[in-house]
């Protein structure tokens, strides 16, 4: 899935700098520039396009000039797992995929499609990342997926100026965003720009409530299927959701022009050259497009507060992420493989890093390595959280239900956005179209 836009930047004097320092062992470590690929060539598929596949080129540039081996990218789509299952058959397996979704990551290991990971990889990730992101990278105890790129999906993007003329100051509550919502929008702008185009962005906002309302616990249970989506925390949830969705003062457009905008368009609508609303929901990937598309300065005139608690509940710190893996099909492994322990590094990170619109889960990767200190906040938030970080339910769930255009959650909950009147309805529907998921 298309998650994230990102800021183009260079950071080579940042590389070098840390180019001593940043070793992750292994390989294909900082300072190891023998050229030992040469010759070789590895094809890297991803979700990746415009700015995002821009600055991972970066980092493919800086294993290209480390080990002399070329690369090639080849942007998949949303559909990740479609495109790359027909590659296989077709006998044009890439080398390495950088899988958004830990559903995607299970079910190209149980198809037999991926490699375990070396014990160079494994010892570092062990290291130098909290177990949580180890956990959602094996299957069956193997180790398959290293996670290289994560985010921070619990964050709500404001303009400060909407918030001055409004005359109220960040919520820390679900309740008071909406009543500081509601003040924004008699000042003259709407109070929220919604991406229900794409339905991932509606997912994010569920799964924010639900951590929040119903707990960790249940939160883990609903994102295996070990209850249903009937469950009455769903139900809650949605209810919570839908005073949101049906309050046509708090929605830019109302609902119909919430489903006219995709998540590029909800960024726009808050700070773009025509303000339509005074804040939006997504994840700290907002940074990237809010400068890199609209001039935007972060933690000036577009800033973020953590989403709030709902309820009784904590504040979430929900996250994604994309990991990546091996194909036992690739025409390289041994290449593909050294690229992964490359990823492990501080020195691979710090690439990106610099460049915005990029967390790394690496606690190795010094903070001053981002270029903002609204990006070094969310960075270290992620990292103080360890293993209290739940992954994104929908990324947990299998494809069919959790990660493909109109159908399962997406559909249901674009569905939900245009009615909200029935939560219980949408539940079983969504319990419905999880049961026929997971039994596949």
């Amino acid at each position: 899935m298309m998650r994230r836009t990102t800021l183009l930047a260079s950071c080579t004097t940042l590389v070098l700098a840390l180019g001593a320092t940043a070793c992750g062992g292994g390989p294909v470590t900082a300072g190891s520039d023998d050229k030992s690929l040469s010759g070789q060539t590895i094809t890297v598929a991803g979700v990746w396009s415009g700015s995002e596949q821009k600055n991972f080129q970066k980092v493919l540039d800086a294993f290209t000039e480390k080990t002399g081996a070329k690369t090639q990218f080849v942007s998949t789509g949303d559909n990740v797992s479609t495109v790359v299952g027909s590659k296989i058959e077709g006998g044009n397996a890439p080398d390495v995929v950088m899988v958004p979704q830990v559903g995607v990551l299970q079910q190209f290991a149980k198809q037999g499609w991926l490699t375990p990971l070396s014990k160079t990889a494994e010892q570092t990730i062990t290291a130098d990342y909290a177990s949580v992101w180890k956990n959602y990278g094996s299957v069956d105890d193997t180790l398959y997926g290293l996670y290289f790129k994560a985010a921070h999906k619990s964050t709500v993007w404001y303009s400060p100026d909407a918030f001055d003329q409004a005359g109220v100051k960040p919520p820390t509550t679900y309740d008071a965003m909406l009543k500081a919502g509601r003040t924004v929008s008699d000042s003259g702008l709407a109070a929220f720009s919604v991406a229900g185009q794409d339905g991932w962005t509606l997912t994010d906002w569920f799964e924010n409530i639900y951590l929040s309302q119903a707990g960790p616990e249940k939160y883990d249970a609903l994102a295996t299927h070990r209850i249903k989506w009937t469950d009455p925390t769903v139900v809650e949830a949605l209810t919570t959701l839908g005073k949101l969705f049906k309050d046509k003062q708090l929605i830019a457009g109302g609902q119909k022009g919430a489903l006219n905008t995709d998540f590029p368009g909800s960024v726009e609508k808050v700070f773009g050259p025509e303000p339509e609303a005074g804040m939006v929901y997504e994840g700290d990937f907002v940074a990237g497009v809010a400068k890199d598309q609209f001039g935007r300065k972060i933690g000036q005139d577009a800033d973020f507060f953590p989403f709030p608690a709902v309820g009784d509940g904590t504040a979430p710190v929900v996250s994604g992420g994309d990991a990546a893996v091996v194909l036992k099909d690739g025409k390289n492994q041994k290449a593909a493989m050294q690229f992964l322990e490359y990823l492990t590094t501080p020195e691979a990170s710090a690439v990106w890093a610099g460049a915005g619109g990029f967390l790394s889960p690496n606690k190795k990767l010094d903070l001053a390595s981002y270029g903002d200190d609204v990006t070094r906040e969310t960075a270290k938030s992620l990292i103080e959280a360890g293993d209290s970080v739940r992954f994104d339910m929908s990324d947990q769930a299998p494809a069919a239900f959790g990660g493909t255009k109109g159908a399962g959650e997406w559909k249901l909950l674009q569905d939900f956005l245009r009615d909200p009147s029935n939560p219980k309805g949408t539940a079983a529907a969504l319990e419905s179209a999880a049961a026929k998921a997971y039994k596949g």
